[in-house]
């Protein structure tokens, strides 16, 4: 009935049919899954559907999952999605007349659209309870805030430049050309021109706006970083050792309109922040770490441990629930005003909504207060994570009080408690008056147990679980080499807080375990035990390597025992291989001193040497071996090396699940390379050195891919398909591929690559950006039906099909000599090992005249495998895509790559297009770092255009025929 009292006919039923049953927030939620065309399509079914598929924040979301260049807004969202599809001129040049429908009502909507057009000009008071500090000294702020509670403090940005120079019209006068990245709920990176953005925001009725958030501007406007700098109180970064490449995202400039903000959450690696606002004002409402705020779910991911949030928007939840709050539930809350900087702790929750067009400049550190917290979020698990912030909500409450009875037992510590799977969610298609808040308020309550102190989280930290091997959580600001980085560059450059740094190491790396593993080795074998410089793992390799005065002792556990096992076997075999021939490869890599395995059971430690001939006793059961093998030469050498990969790609193993990997440890010991590691010196080698380390590298890529292989035993290999059930019908067998004569040991290398490329896609999505949407979904059409069709017999009749191959010469792998040092290296060649610290011998305070390279490290990774794959890290990592060197690398590697005659000369034959597809199944994320290399091509529309770019001139190679 309407305001006359005329009855009027519920439209709702016969509009939406059989979807009429669904409530009107799910039905909007549909909608987004949507094409924009489909969208266009469905509002012609009905009156309601037109209405449902016209609304703006659902025109908005379709534009920012669809958006594919720099936005620009056109008046409405719905307009700007049309023209990023460039069917703008397809729409009425005049807006079409209103149209008006009865018999429907949604008070969803209705909610919706009222935040839309809200005004906050009215939210001017301030109740706050967050303590204001007019000046407050480091001593002061140390005592009572830091790592403690926040605090509001003014006086700190009196002197500088932006206090009065960063309003809306300055900067867009200043910087109204440049490209800024904007903060919004999509996977996508969106950036809009500053004068766009402003214009955008003086139109725009969002309840969500669009707002700068922008970690890069100093690299857009630099003239932004000499407006400010880091008040006094927080001048402790240990994150500023690191090289700005390395350093993750620390400073942002924020802008916003009134009703933009950040919704709640904690901020990344529960570092603290500082916050200080230039213009405008901010509303705050802040919770102590563990209280989870009402709407607010948190998703932790049993796999690796990353953290997902679910939460309404910033306005949101000060409209609809802020107001179900209780008193003694209400947040630490308080409006920020220009001048006003704010400092959040480590592991707080936090919301913040401008009140009014507002413009800050924000940083996370990490400093002594909430070091150890920061790497124990690194750590891998998931328990933890999730206690840090969702608190007691995060554990079975059974479990945890069972653990909190005897935590100081470690059979019944608290960290081996499982997550409830139930969700804590707040349905928002209900109305939040009707919910059931005491539930939400006792659930809150029960965090009085919830202790924010280090030694209580760190008893939730899966102790089985270790740095190297199990996967990192994608949500961490630094990754795994990284985070190894860094703890290495502190323990060397600030050796005053030694005991800080380990304590953060025992969390992050079990640096603790790995150390006492490596003493015990050195017992042993009466290696000296390395000095305090030497207590962490060095290198960011995947496996803990440590220095102890003249030998290096490597560690093997990644990809768990059997992969180790596998890994330790192939590196022994090849050394053996080496010195056999006589290679001069081998006056280049470290010599081995030691080899064996370490067993660890109830606090007891057993050495077996091993020199990776048949099988260790110990071993048999745990890697299935047939008693006719066990004493068989290299029975973990290359060859079943290669099977049991391809077995782990075909998922007929997982790598990293044999039984006793954490107990069992295939060890190395090594001669120790002096030197300096390239990565460390490129920037300061002259171009001369540069080129010598290019014909350095060619000429041992040589020597390594002329070295002959072992003889191939197909008997071992027919045991492993019957033990594993490999069969022509299994998946493994490629009947095209039989089609073709190969050598086993060829098949066997064929058919790995072709099960790497069947899932392809979902592994490149999952790496993401910077790798291109648009080329992750033509990737299939590009990549060969069959690798075999790379391998005819001319071609492999040549020889060069497959060789023995590095995998991973990268800058850390390669070691270089000063000048002054090289009548001592040639008489002393055969006495040297494998990692240094950053000096040279005790001369790193020398200056050396130039430098020459000496060694190749690291062949965990050694392979058999076409010698193309050398080639990519070379070009990529060590010579960055210099084009140059890489000439200069092939003249003196003067062998030929792709012979033989092909399948399909015009494409087949091409060594660009070969190197292409190898970078697209490589293990690692290779084509990341083409597209950081070049990143004009983020914008290719083909595989070809990336492929003729950076491989391009491989075709003009001689050596290639």
């Amino acid at each position: 009935m309407d305001m006359w009292g005329v009855v009027v006919k519920d439209r709702r039923p016969e509009a939406l049919g059989g979807l009429s049953f669904l409530p009107d927030e799910i039905l909007c939620s549909i909608l987004t899954y949507l094409t924009p065309r489909d969208i266009g399509r469905l509002s012609c079914v009905s009156s309601v559907m037109y209405i449902f598929c016209n609304e703006e924040p659902l025109w908005m979301t379709l534009c920012l999952q669809n958006v594919n260049r720099q936005l620009e807004y056109k008046g409405s969202w719905k307009k700007t999605t049309l023209h990023q599809l460039e069917l703008l001129t397809e729409c009425p040049q005049s807006p079409p007349k209103p149209l008006q429908f009865d018999g429907f009502y949604s008070l969803f909507l209705y909610r919706r659209l009222y935040r839309c057009y809200t005004s906050l000009d009215r939210f001017s008071f301030d109740n706050g309870n967050v303590v204001r500090k007019d000046g407050l000294s480091l001593q002061e702020f140390s005592e009572q805030y830091d790592g403690q509670k926040p605090v509001l403090i003014s006086g700190l940005a009196d002197n500088w430049p932006a206090r009065s120079g960063w309003t809306i019209q300055q900067l867009l006068q200043k910087y109204g050309d440049k490209t800024f990245r904007i903060s919004q709920r999509s996977t996508k990176k969106i950036t809009m021109m500053f004068k766009d953005y402003v214009s955008y925001t003086q139109t725009q009725h969002d309840e969500d706006p669009l707002y700068v958030f922008d970690e890069k501007f100093g690299e857009v406007a630099p003239g932004l970083l000499k407006d400010y700098s880091v008040p006094h109180l927080f001048q402790e970064d240990f994150f500023d050792i690191l090289n700005d490449d390395d350093r993750p995202p620390f400073r942002w400039l924020i802008i916003g309109p009134e009703r933009s903000g950040a919704s709640w959450h904690v901020d990344p690696a529960l570092t603290s922040a500082w916050n200080t606002l230039l213009c405008g004002r901010k509303r705050w409402a802040l919770y102590p770490p563990g209280k989870v705020p009402l709407g607010v779910t948190v998703h932790v991911n049993e796999d690796d441990g990353d953290v997902h949030i679910d939460t309404p928007s910033s306005l949101q939840w000060w409209l609809d629930f802020y107001p179900l709050l209780s008193d003694e539930d209400k947040p630490i809350e308080c409006t920020q005003l220009p001048g006003e900087t704010i400092f959040v702790p480590s592991g707080w929750w936090h919301c913040v909504l401008n009140l009014e067009t507002s413009i800050a400049v924000t940083q996370n550190f990490v400093n002594t207060r909430n070091f150890e917290f920061v790497c124990l979020d690194m750590a891998p698990g998931y328990r933890h994570k999730g206690v840090c912030r969702a608190g007691i909500l995060a554990l079975d409450e059974e479990s945890s009080g069972d653990a909190e009875k005897d935590s100081s037992k470690p059979e019944n510590r608290v960290g081996d408690v499982d997550l409830i799977r139930k969700e804590k969610r707040i349905r928002m298609h209900e109305s939040p008056e009707v919910l059931n808040y005491q539930n939400a308020t006792e659930s809150n309550n029960s965090n009085e147990e919830f202790s924010y102190d280090i030694k209580f989280l760190s008893r939730f930290l899966d102790k089985e679980r270790d740095h190297y091997r199990s996967e990192w959580s994608s949500s961490n600001v630094i990754g795994q080499r990284n985070m190894r980085e860094w703890l290495h560059k502190l323990w060397l450059g600030k050796p005053e807080l030694r005991e800080l740094w380990w304590k953060g190491a025992c969390l992050a790396l079990n640096a603790d375990r790995w150390y006492n593993c490596m003493m015990e080795i050195c017992s042993f074998h009466k290696l000296s035990t390395p000095s305090d410089e030497e207590k962490l793992p060095v290198g960011t390799g995947s496996n803990p390597v440590y220095i102890s005065s003249n030998s290096v002792i490597k560690l093997f556990v990644e990809g768990g025992l059997e992969a180790s096992m596998y890994a330790l076997g192939t590196e022994l075999q090849f050394y053996h291989l080496l010195h056999q021939t006589n290679s001069p490869l081998k006056d280049h890599i470290p010599g081995v001193l030691a080899s064996g395995i370490l067993f660890i059971g109830e606090g007891i430690y057993t050495i077996i040497p091993w020199d990776g001939k048949g099988v260790p006793e110990l071993l048999e059961n745990l890697v299935g071996t047939p008693e006719h093998q066990r004493e068989v030469g290299y029975h973990f050498g290359i060859w079943n090396r290669k099977h049991f990969e391809l077995q782990i790609v075909g998922s007929l193993l997982e790598s990293g699940s044999s039984e006793g990997s954490s107990t069992v440890l295939p060890y190395i010991i090594l001669e120790r390379c002096r030197g300096k590691i390239f990565a460390d010196l490129r920037n300061s080698l002259s171009w001369d050195d540069s080129l010598r380390l290019a014909e350095f590298l060619g000429e041992q890529l040589q020597n390594l891919h002329i070295l002959p292989l072992p003889p191939f035993n197909g008997s071992n290999l027919l045991v492993g398909e019957q033990r594993t059930g490999l069969s022509p019908g299994s998946g493994l067998v490629d009947d095209t591929e039989a089609k073709i004569s190969f050598p086993p040991e060829l098949s066997i290398y064929i058919r790995t690559l072709n099960k790497k490329k069947e899932n392809i896609s979902s592994r490149l999505a999952k790496w993401g950006d910077p790798i291109p949407s648009t080329l992750i979904e033509k990737v299939g059409d590009y990549l060969p039906d069959d690798f075999g069709k790379f391998f005819d017999e001319g071609y492999t009749s040549s020889g060069k099909a497959y060789t023995w191959i590095h995998s991973d010469v990268m800058d850390d792998n390669v070691l270089m000599r000063p000048a002054y040092l090289s009548s001592c290296f040639e008489q002393n060649a055969s006495n040297s090992c494998q990692m240094d610290d950053g000096s040279v011998d005790g001369y790193g305070k020398n200056v050396a005249n130039f430098w020459h390279p000496c060694h190749i490290i690291d062949f965990s990774d050694l392979s058999v495998g076409h010698p193309i794959c050398d080639l990519i890290p070379i070009y990529l990592d060590v010579f960055r895509g210099d084009t140059y060197f890489l000439k200069r690398f092939l003249k003196s590697y003067k062998l030929p790559i792709v012979a033989g005659k092909s399948v399909d000369s015009t494409r087949f034959g091409q060594a660009s297009y070969l190197t292409m597809c190898f970078c697209i199944l490589h293990d690692d994320n290779v084509l990341g770092a083409i597209f950081s290399l070049w990143k004009e091509l983020r914008m290719a529309k083909t595989w070809e255009e990336v492929e003729e770019k950076v491989w391009g001139d491989l075709n003009q190679y001689k050596g290639f025929c």
